[in-house]
């Protein structure tokens, strides 16, 4: 009677991990890391967003635009530089205003995403932004910093969906180099291969 009770566990067992085996969650998963799903590719938005991507431009000290380990991809702060060579300057609640910074947290976000391409080579490898530090150049009566850093936030949103959403800090200092209206750093989980 063990004897049979075993087999018949036995045999519950394997149906159930055949079972789990050919349910979609599973087939999402190879070697524990989940793929992208079908109709995810930041590129092609890009694209529809009209968005075009730059040369990184190099660091200005000793250090590097971006250290990846294992699947994570660390970018340093980046600031509004635009296409005409020209950062975004000034402080928050003295020089300018959220709409202001809101257009520099943008487009910082397009500076990152060029590093993050260079990097890369192609920003479907992106599996979520994990985490923004959003530094916003201000005054010290300015608390809208959130609404600054959003500019940064909803673009990657925008590129990602869902996997664009992140934790982040959103922070005042008291200045920036160069008097840059806002740094942002980003962390970064890639897919494998």
């Amino acid at each position: 009677m063990k004897k049979l009770l075993l087999g018949l566990s036995v045999m519950i067992l394997m149906s159930c991990n055949q079972a789990q085996e050919k349910s979609p969650e599973a087939k999402k998963e190879t070697n524990g890391i989940e793929k992208a799903e079908e109709g995810y590719n930041p590129e092609a938005k890009l694209q529809e967003l009209g968005l075009q991507l730059r040369t990184p431009s190099a660091p200005v000290a000793n250090y590097v635009n971006a250290v990846r380990t294992g699947n994570l991809i660390f970018l340093a702060g980046k600031g509004p530089l635009q296409s005409n060579g020209e950062y975004i300057t000034g402080k928050l609640g003295a020089d300018l205003t959220i709409e202001h910074g809101y257009e520099a947290a943008r487009i910082t976000g397009i500076n990152q995403l060029s590093v993050l391409k260079a990097e890369l080579g192609n920003l479907n490898k992106v599996k979520r932004i994990v985490k923004v530090k959003g530094m916003v150049n201000a005054s010290s009566d300015f608390t809208d910093h959130p609404k600054v850093i959003n500019g940064y936030s909803d673009l990657m949103v925008a590129i990602f969906g869902d996997r664009g959403k992140h934790a982040r800090a959103a922070v005042g200092m008291g200045s920036l180099p160069s008097d840059i209206a806002v740094e942002i750093e980003m962390v970064v989980e890639v897919f494998d291969n």
